[in-house]
């Protein structure tokens, strides 16, 4: 019953999985559409390539005994073909510093990965060290795929937006690490059980931000030419208020014109009753 109930949680963990690792399709979807990366980091993919690298090890028989971890090696085998994909993609889309930065976080990625290989396989000669040694680098490795998202989940709080954090990879995520948190559990195996008692609270902190912030967009910032439009109004409207600001001083100036006019001829008025008084 134990052995049967195992094997079903494996079966919706590696659907779960499959799931997961394929989330990103609709990422990249959007990143060849508009033929750029914007602000979607790489690590995240990287990191879970060095985790279905391990994995995959981890499941062969040369490590586990005989295909006791078969489901193991499906699932992460088949992780590996997509994320080597998208993490291409990235590097296509990507600007110069990007494209650096991808190959810096990569070359090192294969390289642990073939040194795990080698040393398991040739210095360690049992099941139980080779397991022991892999499941040890594969725990850490998987800690570090699942924490990667800390560096989205910043973003989101600083921004107030889950544009850069999808939600189906923050779901399946939850859900792939919860069903394999379960598989370890029932298989004995704490490499395996270890790593998703990290990634599933994670997944749900995840979730609890984009339930929190998924109504908030970013506001977009304003083109060249609208700044430059609506510069020039306020200058245009100065211009027309020193026009009119002239006018009354011109009115001004007309109308003292005729009030001296008038002020003379009253006064002349004056003195020439006065003078007629006298005589």
């Amino acid at each position: 019953m134990e052995e049967k109930l195992r094997l079903a949680v494996g079966i919706m963990g590696n659907a779960s999985s499959m799931l997961l690792y394929a989330a990103p399709i609709l990422t990249f979807s959007r990143v060849i559409k508009k033929r750029s990366t914007e602000e979607f980091s790489c690590v995240p993919y990287i990191l879970a390539l060095l985790n279905c690298f391990l994995y995959t090890w981890y499941g062969l028989p040369i490590v586990s005994y005989k295909w006791e971890n078969f489901l193991v090696v499906t699932i992460n085998g088949l992780g590996i073909l997509l994320e080597i994909s998208f993490i291409l993609i990235y590097f296509y889309f990507a600007p110069a510093n990007g494209k650096k930065k991808v190959a810096m976080l990569t070359i090192p990625v294969l390289l642990v990965s073939c040194l795990v290989a080698i040393l398991s396989a040739f210095l360690l000669h049992d099941h139980h060290h080779r397991k022991a040694f892999v499941g040890s680098v594969g725990l850490v490795a998987s800690v570090a795929m699942y924490g990667s998202p800390l560096v989205v989940v910043k973003q989101v709080i600083q921004t107030k937006s889950v544009e850069f954090m999808p939600f189906y990879l923050s779901f399946f995520s939850f859900l792939a690490s919860s069903l394999w948190m379960a598989y370890g559990l029932l298989s004995h195996d704490l490499f395996l059980a270890s790593p998703n008692l990290v990634g599933s609270p994670l997944g749900i902190l995840q979730l609890v931000l984009y339930c929190m912030y998924r109504n908030r967009r970013t506001t977009e910032q304003p083109q060249k030419w609208d700044l430059e439009l609506n510069c020039e109004k306020p200058i245009q409207h100065l211009k027309v208020n020193e026009e009119n600001a002239e006018k009354p001083v011109q009115y001004l100036k007309v109308n003292g014109e005729k009030d001296d006019v008038k002020t003379k001829q009253q006064l002349q008025l004056v003195l020439t009753d006065a003078t007629n008084g006298k005589n």
